[in-house]
């Protein structure tokens, strides 16, 4: 395949800047390519919603401002906080322009209040925020006849002059393998924008869906793209336990911002004694302060407490929430929810400028693949969506002005090379893959997790170079699947996080080493 722009990754960051690609210039031919079904992302996941200053009576853009900034540890670049605080509420009119809903109440939006914020500023659809934003934008994306949408189909490595023998040093597309047939196809492309999530997979526990195992993170490190913070991983404080079909179920920060209280199994409420802002603390607090009751006490989880919240309130905010509880046996607000924390949000990723752009000319990233500057050591809550629809935006613009510079011809892209490959992968392969995945989680959460040492983290980078070795050895001898494409980037994640959290020397936002602890 041929095309102008080449986008991997279907979620809001992905649809947001394909749509707006399309509008500016309906003559570009854009690809979008989805690992699963278009429905299927990190977006769609986002219960809570989008943090944007909406009531300005109360709320302002410097408080805002300096809650990300306070959250975010003094890792923030204050510049790229202020210009995404700012823009946001344009941003969010655009997406409501496109048919999204959001709740309301008599005087416009409904807002509610989540960790780290110190006003009422989330601006949401009941607990199923991200859901809505995602049918919204593929229903929009639809109606564009010069988009190609392809389903079902994974990223494998970029293309770039290692692979042209060319000097032209920029990125000019991407090898993706169909999910279901396990071929390789060539896409060449002008612009290419990785837009594929983080890796919470990385985990024995996270929100993530299984899709997310850091795909276009190891394809960029393989192209030599700078990366950066990754050793910065949230863990959201409250996923239900046990998993559901397998899967880990978040509990909404929103629901501790109507009043839910933490407390032991015992019935010990424990926050209030961590943080002044109490249950409403930043994540990387509160996260650990669960984890330290988990640890201490030997139980499997601590109880999130939703007795100050009403039938009905809970029934019409958090729908999704009870639904999901109900199913293990357990009906908020009445009883309490059983929770613990789980990877959630990679805070770091692919560096990339005020628009986007990475090292690598024509490579654009954007969304929770990104290292941006907004988050620094720790996200702010509701700031994910937020930095979406911003940077999607100025990679966009960005995008276009780019298309207008002289490029390689049409000639070069042609004639790329294909990709080379064995033909063959055997059942015993396969069920190495498996294990060797279920080996690499563990290792992450017990040494890589919410409390690491700098003993645990030697340990953890000799282990994975057996994992790594193993790896290498199925690539290079067998058919390539995408159960090896996903562990390929899996084990190339998790050694840069190892590698970066061994260069850092002090305990910040949601970076903790034990070691480092006075």
């Amino acid at each position: 395949m041929d095309t102008n722009i080449l986008v991997i990754g279907s979620g809001i960051s992905g649809l947001t800047y394909a749509i707006k690609m399309a509008e500016q210039n309906p003559s570009l031919e854009i690809v979008m390519i989805s690992k699963n079904s278009l429905l299927e992302s990190n977006t769609r996941y986002a219960q809570g919603g989008i943090a944007v200053v909406s009531n300005f009576q109360k709320d302002s853009f410097d408080k805002h401002v300096e809650d990300t900034l306070i959250a975010g540890a003094g890792e923030c670049d204050r510049e790229v906080v202020e210009f995404v605080v700012k823009e946001g509420h344009e941003r969010l009119q655009e997406l409501i322009d496109w048919g999204t809903h959001f709740d309301k109440q008599k005087n416009g939006l409904h807002l509610t209040q989540e960790g780290g914020h110190s006003e009422k500023r989330i601006v949401h659809y009941k607990d199923k925020t991200g859901l809505v934003i995602q049918k919204s934008l593929i229903r929009k994306i639809k109606t564009f006849s010069n988009i190609t949408l392809l389903k079902n189909h994974t990223l494998v490595d970029l293309i770039t002059d290692h692979h042209s023998g060319s000097q032209y040093q920029r990125c000019y597309g991407a090898y993706v393998i169909s999910n279901l047939e396990q071929e390789i196809i060539k896409i060449s492309a002008q612009i290419t924008v990785l837009s594929t999530g983080g890796g919470g997979q990385l985990f024995s526990h996270t929100t993530n869906p299984e899709n997310a195992t850091g795909d276009g993170l190891g394809a960029a490190y393989r192209a030599k793209v700078y990366m950066e913070g990754l050793p910065f991983v949230q863990f959201h404080p409250t996923a239900l336990y046990p998993k559901i079909n397998g899967n880990t179920f978040l509990i909404s920060e929103a629901v501790r911002g109507e009043g839910a209280v933490l407390k032991s199994v015992s019935g010990k409420r424990f926050m209030t004694d961590k943080h002044p802002m109490a249950e409403l603390a930043p994540r990387d607090i509160v996260a650990r302060s669960i984890a330290e009751v988990v640890n201490e006490t030997g139980d499997d989880f601590v109880l999130l407490d939703c007795e100050s919240i009403s039938e009905k309130e809970f029934e019409n905010q958090f729908p999704t929430i009870k639904e999901n509880c109900q199913k293990i046996g357990i009906n908020p607000p009445k009883d309490s929810i059983p929770v613990i924390p789980a990877a959630h949000y990679f805070c770091g990723g692919i560096s990339v400028n005020h628009y986007g752009e990475t090292s690598l000319k024509g490579l654009y990233a954007i969304g929770e693949c990104s290292y941006t500057g907004l988050h620094g050591a720790n996200r702010l809550a509701s700031n994910s969506l937020l930095e979406s629809l911003v940077f999607s935006h100025r990679a966009a613009l960005n995008s276009l002005n780019q298309m207008k510079e002289d490029l390689p011809p049409k000639e070069f892209y042609l004639q790329l090379p294909e990709w080379k490959e064995e033909h063959y992968i055997s059942n015993e392969k396969i069920s190495a893959i498996g294990r060797m995945k279920k080996q690499l989680q563990n290792l992450m959460t017990a040494k890589v997790g919410i409390f690491k040492t700098s003993s645990g983290l030697t340990e953890a980078e000799m282990e994975l170079k057996n994992i790594f070795s193993e790896t290498q050895d199925i690539y290079r001898q067998n058919k390539l699947t995408l159960g090896i494409c996903e562990l390929r980037n899996m084990v190339s994640v998790a050694y840069l996080m190892i590698k970066q959290s061994q260069d850092l020397k002090q305990n910040k936002g949601v970076f903790y080493n034990q070691d480092y602890v006075e």
